[in-house]
């Protein structure tokens, strides 16, 4: 066998071999960072938590992202997945399940907080570590295979949490307690497991044959020194360019539109459809959005990879989606809502595994694990501002659904910034400053 059969084995492979595990991984991050959402009603009237204090509590999870979201992404590059991406399962786990006993307003704050702080660096991490093991020309399906995880934690999740939900005083706790203790106690689970299963480069990989792990080293190899005579990075120097600065906005927008989607949705459609009691049923219909984000990214990832064209389609993906999200602010009959959310669901979160195409061909060694992370964890603040924005807009005009299309315009932005990007980011950047070097 020549060297590209080998290759695609070994691609296969890889394939095979992490991608459903990534998955679950990244099924169980999102689902524990947005239960709350599910909870928000019977959690609000057991602690009697005011609705400013619920949304500065969604939105600090991610600050104490951002912090640690950089130095999490050095150390993985230096120490290895295997070990750094099981730490992480296991500690967030731990505070995910110790959110049954957020009983006051601080505690709440707290626990949040440090959720956000213990997560930091998964979903980096993950990205960087999928640079190890796929070539760019098939990189952003594999994105797409991994992304994959955001929609169906909430297509399980839901109906799941939904369930949880119904049962009251098991075992002396609340429905909302039973909720964070199953999923989080899941989470640390696979957490231990993923430190004897994951692999972290493929020279290690002993379910490769020797030709294989030779081709797919090597094809990474070329690929990352390709990137690094174009431009380099340091860990920090990645702040020194513009394009970079483009791609955190766009990311930051980004969460900016997603985050009511998660945080305030759910209650609110249920609030409509079913006077607010969030059970199996409307937990099943609030899948549906995350059934046609699934749909949408197996096949829009397979597109922009066939027509070499992510970022058009990642503008056209943005743009329907925001125009959703406003329409979410401008009914109040569910099915409409219903039929707009499954637009907006997949137009902003289908969308970025296809961006995250344009940062990973740019970014390369030091300089794409501080890089993705930079985007990352700036990009996320969107999120922590996404919910305070939200409830001042709603406060002010008295109306707990316009919030929701002051941030569709917002994240509209998105497709402005994107559009700035349009010269080719497989070479040096018109928009960098001087050609960084480290």
């Amino acid at each position: 066998m020549n060297n590209q059969t080998h290759l695609d084995s070994a691609v296969a492979k890889a394939a095979r071999r992490l991608l459903p595990f990534l998955t679950v991984m990244l099924i169980l991050a999102f689902l524990d960072r947005a239960n709350i959402g599910f909870a928000k009603k019977a959690f609000q009237a057991d602690t009697g938590l005011s609705d400013a204090a619920y949304a500065f509590g969604a939105g600090i999870f991610f600050i104490g992202y951002a912090l640690f979201e950089v130095p999490s992404n050095i150390i993985l590059h230096r120490v290895g997945a295997r070990i750094w991406l099981a730490r992480i399962m296991v500690s967030w786990g731990i505070i995910s399940t110790a959110m049954m006993f957020a009983h006051t307003e601080y505690l709440f704050y707290t626990l949040r907080f440090l959720l956000g702080v213990c997560e930091a660096g998964f979903y980096p991490g993950a990205l960087l570590y999928l640079t190890y093991w796929f070539p760019l020309k098939q990189r952003t399906r594999a994105i797409g295979l991994f992304y994959l995880g955001v929609p169906l934690s909430l297509v399980f999740g839901s109906p799941l949490s939904g369930w949880l939900l119904t049962h009251h005083d098991m075992f002396g706790l609340q429905n909302w307690q039973w909720m964070f203790l199953v999923q989080g106690g899941a989470t640390i689970l696979i957490g231990v497991v993923a430190f004897f299963y994951l692999i972290d480069r493929p020279a290690d990989a002993r379910w490769l044959t020797q030709p294989e792990r030779e081709a797919l080293t090597g094809a990474i190899a070329s690929e990352e020194r390709a990137k690094a005579h174009v431009i380099s990075h340091s860990a920090f120097s990645v702040l020194k360019d513009v394009r970079v600065w483009l791609f955190i906005g766009i990311y930051f927008l980004l969460q900016v539109g997603t985050a009511p989607l998660t945080f305030y949705f759910p209650s609110l459609f249920a609030k409509i459809a079913s006077g607010g009691e969030i059970g199996l049923l409307i937990g099943t219909l609030l899948a549906l959005p995350w059934v046609c984000s699934v749909v949408a990214t197996r096949y829009f990832t397979v597109l922009a990879d066939r027509l070499d064209a992510h970022r058009r389609i990642c503008m056209a993906m943005i743009l329907c989606g925001t125009l959703a999200l406003a329409m979410i602010g401008l009914t109040e009959n569910p099915t409409v809502m219903l039929i707009a959310a499954c637009i907006a669901v997949p137009g902003l979160t289908a969308s970025q595994p296809v961006f995250w195409s344009l940062p990973t061909r740019y970014l390369s060694g030091i300089g794409a694990a501080s890089g993705i992370a930079f985007i990352v964890s700036i990009g996320n603040l969107g999120a922590f501002l996404s919910p305070q924005t939200k409830n001042w807009v709603d406060a002010a005009s008295g109306n707990e659904q316009s919030g929701f299309y002051v941030l569709a315009l917002l994240c509209g932005g998105a497709v402005l910034l994107l559009w700035l990007t349009k010269s080719s980011v497989r070479g040096a950047s018109p928009l960098a400053t001087g050609g960084i070097r480290r």
